[in-house]
């Protein structure tokens, strides 16, 4: 396994994933599970955020104290399924800006098609999360990070719950610069290039449009 690519193994991530791969899931719950595996998995993302030291008072007395040193962070969602995971890891980092890449699947190539490119314009001054629930193939991860590299951020991080073994090669062969974080790592994709177990199409389980 590459060396940039992180598994969750927490117990919590665990057990809520082992609900959202059910099939009688409800799309309300699907939605729920998605936005707090995405919060869960936030806490290691970040892990390297650097802190500085400043001086506050408590009620009781001054003292020193560590906050974040100022680090600018964006959240950018694949769409549509990546939409499903912006609201967890934004409760914990408000002051994030969104940006949004749109890519679909050619049903008989199964390469991406992009169709939407929104960033925001300090992005170059800006360390990006890369978020979508599954990288199946890795060619829409593949194409949407090469997009943002076009516009030069500090650094980029590719964040999914479910990842398929040929998905992970592909990625870390195209972007070895850039870490991967998924809950999962699934045994294979089918012919028609879905994740096996997988959970099936995440955004039409995530919109109800299936």
């Amino acid at each position: 396994m590459n060396s940039n690519v992180t598994i969750f193994d927490h117990p919590l991530i665990q057990h809520k994933l082992s609900i959202l791969r059910d099939k009688n899931t409800s799309s309300k719950d699907f939605r729920e599970l998605v936005s707090e595996i995405a919060m869960l998995m936030c806490y290691e993302v970040t892990r390297d955020l650097p802190l500085e030291e400043v001086e506050i008072e408590t009620p009781i007395c001054k003292t020193t104290v560590k906050h974040l040193a100022g680090k600018k962070l964006a959240i950018i969602p694949i769409l549509r399924a990546g939409l499903g995971m912006v609201d967890g890891i934004r409760s914990l980092i408000p002051s994030a800006r969104i940006g949004h890449i749109g890519l679909y699947r050619d049903e008989t190539t199964l390469k991406p098609v992009e169709y939407y490119c929104k960033l925001p314009k300090d992005i170059a001054d800006r360390d990006v999360i890369v978020v979508d629930p599954m990288l199946a193939t890795g060619g829409s991860g593949i194409d949407a990070v090469s997009q943002i590299k076009l516009r030069h951020p500090k650094s980029i991080k590719f964040v999914c719950i479910i990842a398929a073994p040929e998905g992970i090669e592909a990625f870390s062969k195209a972007h070895p610069d850039v870490s991967v974080y998924c809950a999962a790592l699934d045994e294979k994709l089918n012919d028609n290039g879905y994740i096996i177990p997988g959970l099936g199409d995440a955004g039409d389980r995530i919109f109800g449009t299936k």
